[in-house]
Formats: C-alpha cells, structure tokens, sequence
C-alpha cells in the first residue's frame, strides 16, 4: 500500500512538523502565556523608545533607509522574537515620526489617550469584523451606539444613523456617493421622460469652499462625474466660505441646466482651522433643495469642547457629517465615522449578497453593518472610542482640545508680533499660517527661504512643522494637537525656523553679489 504524500514529495512527518510549530505562533486557548510574554516584549520595547525620544523625528532620508528596507529577506524568518523586535528597531521605530512629542507642529496627527491603546490591544487580539452580526455580536451594537451618541451630539434627531470608516476621505466620498443618488433620484422623479444615467451624471455639480479638503474633487473622480464637477467657492479674509458667492453659484447652475447634488461646508479647514458660517449655508441650502455636507473632519472635537461646542451651529441642518476622532479626540488611526441626519439614505451603499447578508436578514431584524458601509470587511475600531469614552469621558477629551485651540490662539499673537514673521488669519482651532518675512528681505527671496527652513528643520529632526500656499505663495503652518506642546516649545520652533531662514537668505544674497555680471 503506497501512502498519500504532499505534491511536492516532503514528508508527511516534516510537514506535520512545520505546521505544529506554526500553530504556536496562534493566539488561542493554547498560547496565551506566550501572547502575554510577546506582547509584554512588543509593548516595552515602544515604551524605551518613547521614553528615549528627544525630538520629533531623526531626519532619516529615504535614500538612507531604502537599502536597509531592501536588503531583508523576508522568506527567512528569523524565528526569535527579541531578533524580530531589534530588526524593526532598526528599520522604524528608531527613525519613527513621534506625534506625542511637544515640537511635532506639522500635520493634523494627534498624540493618543491611553485607554484607546488599550482599546487598540484588545480589538485587534479578537479580531472581531464590523460587517455582519455573526461575526460581531456585541460589537456590532457597541459601534451603533457610538453613532447614536455622536448623531446627538451633532443634533441630529431619531432618524439618523451613520457608520464607522477609514477616515475622512471615506467618509467625504461616501457622503458623495449619497448625494448624488439623491440627486440622481430627485432629477428622474422630475422628468418627463427618464434620461440616460450618464447624462444625469454629466450635469452634477459639487459647490466647495476654495480652502476645503481635495477629497472632495477625489470622490467626484471616482463617482464618474463630471471634469468640472466640483466648483470652488471663494472664501473671505478669515477663509471661510462666502454666502453671497456661494448663493451666486447655486444660481448660475440652475440657469446653466447645471444640478447641484452637494455643498461641502467646512468645519475645521486643514490649513486654516477655520469653521464656514453653518446657518448661513444651511438656509442657502434649504432654499435650493440642496444636500448639505459639512466635513467637520478636523472640527469635531468641538462636539465635546466645553467652551466652543457654539462654533458648530448649524451643524445640525446637514444631510451628512463627516467626523474624524482620530483627529480631534486624540484616537489612534484609524476611527472616524460618517453621520447622516436621514438613515433611510444609507441604503445607496447597500448591497445583499446571499453568503453574508442576504435581504431576508433585514426582515429577520438582524443588524448588518456592512448594509451602511462601502467596506465589507472592517475592524472594531468604534472600541477605542468606547473605551475612552468610559474611562475619560467626553469631558476630558473635550478639555485636551480646548487646551491646544488656546495654544494656537497664544502662538498667534505672538507670531503677530514678531517682526521676523507674518501670519495669516487667525484659526478658529489648532493651526497657525505664517511665513519667515523680516523688513526688508527681498521678495524673490521670501518663498525661497521659507522652503528651505522647513527643509532644514526636518533633517535636523529638532522639530516639524508642515508647509502650505497661500494665494501663490509659500508658507508655513504649525498644527497644534498636543496638549504637552508648550508657548516655550513654539518659541524655540520658531527661533530655528528665523536662522535657518536667515542663513539661506544671507548665503543667496552673497551669491548672488559676488557673480559676475
């Protein structure tokens, strides 16, 4: 009798072998004194490196870390953990970005509460998926009742409902995809005849303010519209969208044959910080039949703020809300979530398939999330905000973020004063737009020398902060989400911002005296 051995000729017993050594590596019932000694390995190892980090970043290049990256063989394993660990050492967390450090002033990156570390452990070990019932169960009913309790803090009535997402591109885009069949719906009902879908498509238009988020034009992209599709709205000296050109636009569309399916209004611009006029835009809105979208990505934190909450009103007239909590209610990556005032619209992004959530499930009463979501598969990150929200509060969560909105209104001032700078408009949040301009550095020099500081103080890795333009021109920005960054920390940022600025501009202007004519 010849016996059944694998295609490739190796040895019942050799693999028998390979698989039990690779079954230790599961988490089960089996392994956990193994689970706690590896994770316990994981967790001190980051506790060493936060503990030893002096400044934001290392200014590691690409150029540098790109051969060491490259050089690993990833089909052999090292097989010891403390190995694996020095390895990714090596290879990230020495030259890793640290957004907790008080001089990370660039992106909208928050430093993290604990209880949403511990939120993070735990969903990621159980691994549950947010797609349908049988694979959640409390989970499922958990993440709802986050979007209860974030549709109430928005205002919105008992009809809402909304689901958790990647991030605000998500969110927007899926925000998007509502609108326009909506608006698809509204422009069909209304015809004579029923028009082809691509020339419904063809006439949609978008109306955004001129400093909202580009993913905005992205979702237009991918929903098939048109080129033209997303029209900019200007804004005023405070950058925040113009009612008046906003109204003018929804108008000259309609006498174009055009449809405006959305306006986005802005709570939170990722330069500027600033909130549009939300009344304003919610009876422009109204009055035009038009669905209102407010991308409060960045300004949600004031749904729990204890000062500021006003600075949202009318956020409660929107259709549709887009809120990142790993923005402004300091969450790691990824927890974000896209609220709407009217549920029933969710179910554009619906679709039944008789393995996961046949459509007899809806008449069974059981909850599916995947019926709300453009993702299928998708992790329980609604715990981490859970957790938060049981040990801290939404109190404390609010106050961290009142506390870094007084920082960036301190650091304006002094930016304001300091003759080595210029600043833009003051931030309703946490960013401050200036740019290293003194009497009398020559203007061909300004965007030249604002370029570089950024550039050097990165490679030095003392601090980061981000870069941006306004009307053509360079400037910088301070992004302040940390509540242990101090008036001193921003001080001595912008001390080396002004000699790095300096120097270059010194070095230029000696050059360019001592060319030949």
């Amino acid at each position: 009798m010849s016996s059944i051995g694998s295609p490739t000729g190796a040895a019942p017993t050799d693999t028998g072998r390979a698989a039990a050594t690779a079954r230790g590596h599961l988490f089960n019932a089996g392994t956990l004194a193994r689970y706690r000694d590896v994770l316990a390995r994981g967790v001190d190892r980051v506790a060493r490196r936060v503990g030893e980090a002096d400044r934001p970043f290392t200014g590691v290049t690409p150029d540098e870390l790109a051969p060491l990256i490259g050089a690993i063989d990833l089909d052999r394993p090292l097989g010891d953990t403390d190995a694996a660990l020095d390895e990714l050492h090596d290879v990230w967390l020495r030259d890793a970005v640290w957004f907790h450090h008080p001089r990370y002033l660039a992106h909208l990156n928050c430093p993290v509460v604990i209880p949403a570390l511990l939120g993070e452990a735990v969903l990621s070990a159980v691994n549950s998926s947010l797609d349908t019932w049988d694979q959640s169960a409390g989970a499922t009913l958990m993440e709802r009742r986050l979007i209860e309790w974030t549709a109430g803090r928005i205002g919105f009535g008992a009809g809402a409902d909304g689901v958790f997402t990647s991030g605000g591109t998500q969110s927007n885009l899926q925000a998007m995809l509502l609108a326009r069949e909506e608006a698809y719906r509204t422009v069909v009902g209304g015809s004579a005849g029923r028009p082809d879908r691509p020339q419904v498509l063809s006439r949609l238009r978008i109306l955004t303010s001129a400093a909202g988020h580009f993913s905005v034009q992205k979702a237009a992209k991918l929903l098939g519209l048109a080129a033209d599709a997303v029209l900019t709205v200007p804004t005023d000296a405070t950058r925040r969208m113009r009612t008046d050109e906003l109204a003018r636009t929804i108008d000259r569309c309609h006498r174009d044959g055009q449809v405006v399916m959305a306006v986005v209004a802005t709570a939170g611009t990722t330069d500027f910080g600033t909130v549009d006029p939300l009344p304003e835009i919610a009876d422009i809105c109204a009055a035009a039949g038009v669905w209102l979208h407010v991308d409060a990505a960045y300004g949600c934190g004031l749904l729990v703020s204890p000062t500021r909450r006003h600075l949202l009103d009318g956020i409660e007239r929107a259709a549709s809300v887009t809120v990142d909590y790993h923005k402004s209610f300091f969450q790691p990556v990824s927890s974000s979530a896209l609220l709407v005032r009217d549920g029933r619209t969710l179910r554009h992004a619906t679709w039944h398939a008789d393995y996961l959530n046949p459509a007899r499930a809806v008449e069974q009463g059981i909850p599916n999330q995947v019926d709300k979501s453009i993702q299928t598969t998708r992790r329980f990150d609604a715990c981490k905000l859970w957790l938060t929200l049981r040990i801290m509060g939404p109190d404390a969560v609010g106050a961290l973020f009142d506390q870094v909105v007084d920082l960036a209104a301190q650091a304006w001032r002094r930016l304001d004063a300091d003759p080595r700078f210029e600043v833009a408009a003051p931030s309703q949040l946490s960013t401050v737009v200036f740019r290293y301009r003194p009497p009398g550095l020559a203007p061909d020099l300004v965007d030249e020398a604002n370029l570089h500081a950024r550039d050097a103080l990165a490679a030095s890795g003392a601090a980061l902060v981000a870069g941006t333009k306004v009307d053509g021109a360079h400037h910088l920005k301070l992004t302040l989400l940390n509540p242990e960054t101090t008036v001193d920390d921003i001080a001595h940022v912008l001390d080396l911002i002004a000699d790095h600025a300096t120097w270059y501009a010194r070095t230029a202007a000696a050059a360019e005296l001592s060319c030949p004519v």
